[in-house]
């Protein structure tokens, strides 16, 4: 059995009906924002059905706080952060992030052309899913949430400096995995790589 969405029904209109109780409109909005809402999920956790059940509860908390929202900014990111801040209660409870601090590397300068690569989106991700759970969680808060080291220390109850030098280990090791990725490319593509 295959699932549409129906299309011609506007965002206010999907909010309206969920409000509502519409269980047609409350699946539509589930379809629409279910595949996005669980990549950010996968970014914070790594195991996809744990992922999934910390989505499908982050869903229960939008429906049942749907009042709450005000139309005054994005939708989807409205419901975007229900989803991190579920990641995070979720990571918090399972005491499942390691944090090491190090703060001479906090202030160390990166050399991002070093690691300038023709990655795909897909693969930049399979790599920092492979970053420890402390280091994944404080990058993407911080690279692509776009909080800054004191709203992270904040949600996750650790000092400033801890959030900046889980930040710098985060960028080094993602530095140092592209540029080996961008040698195999290298190497692959002038022929070396044929046998």
């Amino acid at each position: 059995m295959t699932y549409t969405i129906n299309k011609s029904v506007t965002e206010k209109d999907l909010i309206e009906g969920c409000l509502k109780g519409d269980r047609v409109l409350q699946r539509d909005l589930f379809e629409q924002f279910s595949p996005l809402m669980l990549s950010v999920c996968r970014r914070y956790i790594k195991e996809r059905g744990t992922a999934e059940e910390v989505m499908i509860g982050g869903f229960t908390k939008v429906f049942g706080k749907l009042n709450q929202f005000k139309s005054e900014g994005s939708f989807e990111g409205w419901i975007r952060r229900i989803m991190v801040n579920e990641s995070l209660t979720w990571i918090r409870k399972n005491k499942t992030m390691y944090l090491e601090v190090d703060i001479d590397e906090a202030y160390r300068e990166i050399d991002y052309d070093a690691a300038h690569t023709a990655l795909e989106v897909e693969a930049l991700m399979d790599l920092i899913q492979k970053l420890p759970q402390g280091y994944r969680t404080v990058f993407n808060l911080f690279a692509i949430e776009g909080y800054n080291h004191k709203e992270i220390a904040d949600q996750l109850g650790i000092n400033v400096n801890t959030s900046k030098s889980q930040l710098s280990r985060a960028r080094a090791y993602l530095q140092k995995e592209l540029a080996v990725l961008e040698k195999e490319t290298e190497f692959k593509s002038t022929g070396n790589g044929n046998s």
